[in-house]
């Protein structure tokens, strides 16, 4: 039976106003509607909104949900097996996350020891979820080049390399409400292309690509702007800058 707007909120959870987005962005758009005009959601209209909603968690934007669900090739059975498989993986980085944390909270009140190596067990860093978008942007030899080396670094040096990232991170969020082409922006923005250099072969037009994707991808956004508002655009601004000053 055909569902109202309302009643497909109120059984999903999903808002009135995210499902009028959603229609907005023709993301789910019911073609059948009442003699009124509103919008009837069909089982095929709520089994694609549960293909929004596995996608969101697994932190894809709409975007990229809209272009997947919306190719030729799509075939929901095989997507629905891919996600749970991601959030299985998911799951189990999770649970060791918490277990180290467990752990950690024990040592913190003095009922167990922790050597430096087990504080550093719950993190896994041999798991890159941008991966996929990465090898079809750049190829897969520059992906390869950086797994390599990543699996290459003792769990110390992984952690090492996640701290210098976090400082360039910190560096460029003092900086980013001057203008990106600023003598102070360049500097602290070569300093992210050399690390990135360290962790695989980029070149200056894929140093572009990759500020533009800080912004398109949320998932980028979200973990930049952790360490200042808007930073993940200055970033992008700044590579732009610095790629197109370093194009030969």
């Amino acid at each position: 039976m055909a569902m109202k707007v309302k009643e497909v909120a109120d059984m999903t959870g999903v808002s009135v106003r995210t499902l009028h987005h959603y229609d907005d962005i023709r993301l789910l758009s019911p073609q059948e509607t009442t003699a009124a005009g509103y919008r009837l959601y069909s089982d095929a209209d709520l089994e694609k909104l549960q293909q929004i909603l596995f996608y969101k968690e697994l932190g894809f934007p709409l975007k990229k949900i809209k272009e997947i669900i919306e190719r030729p090739s799509f075939d929901r059975l095989e997507a629905l097996e891919l996600q749970r498989r991601m959030l299985l993986e998911k799951q189990r980085r999770l649970n060791r996350m918490i277990a180290s944390i467990e752990k950690t909270l024990q040592h913190e009140k003095g009922e167990i020891h922790m050597t430096n190596k087990e504080k550093f067990e719950g993190f896994d860093f041999s798991h890159n979820p941008y991966e996929q978008e990465a090898r079809e942007r750049w190829g897969d030899k520059a992906v390869d080049e950086s797994n390599t080396k990543i699996n290459r670094m003792s769990a110390e040096e992984q952690k090492a390399f996640a701290d210098e990232m976090n400082n360039v991170y910190r560096e460029l969020a003092k900086v980013r409400h001057l203008a990106p082409e600023s003598e102070e922006a360049q500097a602290s923005i070569k300093k992210w292309y050399v690390l990135l250099n360290k962790m695989g072969s980029y070149s200056v037009d894929a140093f572009k690509g990759l500020g533009q994707l800080y912004v398109d991808d949320k998932r980028f956004t979200a973990n930049i702007d952790q360490f200042g508002e808007g930073l993940a655009a200055f970033m992008r601004d700044a590579m732009a800058i610095y790629a197109d000053r370093h194009t030969s």
